[in-house]
């Protein structure tokens, strides 16, 4: 039977950790377009959308220019990831079997471009544990706007507060906030001490169970 509750995950740092690859994809295109990437740049824009860190940026705000740049980037970004394959981060894949198992609804809510999540599904076969997956090119807002969690829940067909946001990012946690559901932080991008905004905070996926995701709620 299907419980009246679901889980909304974040993906690269939540579920995969290609972290390594998206950094080097956007030093990749800073050298061939000979663009400046300012200190800190990574962490900055982790969780958000291209075309709102290449603007951040100063790169250009011209929406094609910033489009052309977001999409180079992002081929960078898969070719890195055919060549070096992906990790699936301790206690992603366990928990959503586990999940699924329970009958409890589950769907992906990134800011990643649909062409990366459907090679990275192509080479993990993680696509058949969840129910529904929206993306950045799904949304017109990224994080930290609530906007792909407010539509995972939609497509769950749950109100948002009876989700659970899995997250990394201070974007993607303001974000479960801002659409009024509980959120569980994962210290994969920032240290643990860093997530007091969360209502759970945890090293890895390992020390997460249906049963505490569903206590949050109560």
């Amino acid at each position: 039977m299907t419980k009246s509750w679901g889980v909304l995950f974040d993906w690269d740092g939540v579920v995969i950790d290609s972290s390594s690859q998206h950094e080097r994809s956007w030093e990749l295109l800073a050298d061939e377009r000979g663009l400046v990437l300012p200190e800190g740049h990574f962490k900055a824009g982790f969780g958000k959308k291209n075309e709102v860190i290449i603007p951040a940026l100063g790169w250009g705000a011209d929406l094609d220019v910033v489009r052309e740049l977001a999409n180079r980037k992002e081929e960078l970004y898969r070719e890195l990831v055919a060549a070096e394959g992906v990790i699936v981060l301790p206690g992603a894949r366990e928990l959503l079997i586990a999940l699924k198992e329970a009958g409890i609804p589950r769907a992906v809510g990134s800011s990643t471009p649909r062409g990366n999540l459907d090679a990275l599904f192509a080479a993990t076969g993680l696509d058949a544990l969840f129910d529904e997956v929206v993306c950045g090119t799904d949304v017109l807002h990224g994080k930290p706007d609530p906007e792909v969690f407010l539509k995972g829940a939609e497509l769950l067909g749950l109100s948002p507060q009876c989700c659970v946001v899995i997250e990394d990012a201070f974007a993607g946690i303001e974000a479960a906030r801002r659409g009024g559901m509980k959120v569980v932080g994962v210290a994969t991008t920032n240290p643990l001490s860093s997530l007091g905004e969360c209502d759970l905070a945890v090293e890895t996926l390992l020390e997460v169970s249906p049963s505490k995701l569903e206590s949050l709620l109560n």
